[in-house]
């Protein structure tokens, strides 16, 4: 099941952020955009682990370049979201790799997809909400991005410790 859903988070990472490219006339961007999560499908697939981090850091980047650009704030949030998501997926998989038989794996999976899903669903609902009301980037985006930013950094820091 992890499986499915790391695949789905970074179809809809790639496609969120490339569809909002190709709307906006960018359609250099958003084929390199649809180039990478294919590349990002195809590592995972091999096993590259790292390729996630790679992706997560991109797909903000993108982001916030499409913030920059004045595209769709929700298409914008949405690819960053999944984008996430896909790469918190990745490492819960890697640890799901030396849980013992005993430990009742397929319980931890189900409640950390649980847990996820809320996260996305939020993210979602905000990104929704945004669609809705047309909100066009500005400088409390930008200091709500850079906030964001820095706590995913946080993490991934924390995550390089271990």
């Amino acid at each position: 099941m992890t499986e499915f859903v790391l695949v789905a988070s970074i179809v809809l990472s790639a496609g969120s952020l490339a569809w909002v490219f190709f709307e906006a006339g960018l359609s250099d961007f958003g084929r390199w955009v649809l180039i990478f999560g294919v590349a990002w499908l195809v590592a995972q697939r091999v096993g590259w682990k790292w390729i996630s981090s790679v992706g997560l850091v991109l797909a903000v980047l993108l982001a916030a370049t499409g913030l920059w650009f004045g595209l769709t704030p929700g298409w914008m949030f949405a690819g960053a979201i999944f984008a996430l998501a896909a790469w918190d997926l990745t490492d819960f998989r890697d640890r799901l790799r030396f849980v013992a038989a005993d430990d009742n794996a397929r319980g931890m999976e189900r409640r950390h997809l649980a847990r996820i899903s809320w996260l996305v669903l939020v993210g979602m609902a905000l990104a929704s909400i945004t669609m809705v009301l047309q909100v066009k980037f500005t400088i409390e985006w930008g200091a709500l991005l850079v906030v964001v930013i820095l706590i995913g950094l946080g993490q991934l820091v924390n995550w390089l410790r271990k």
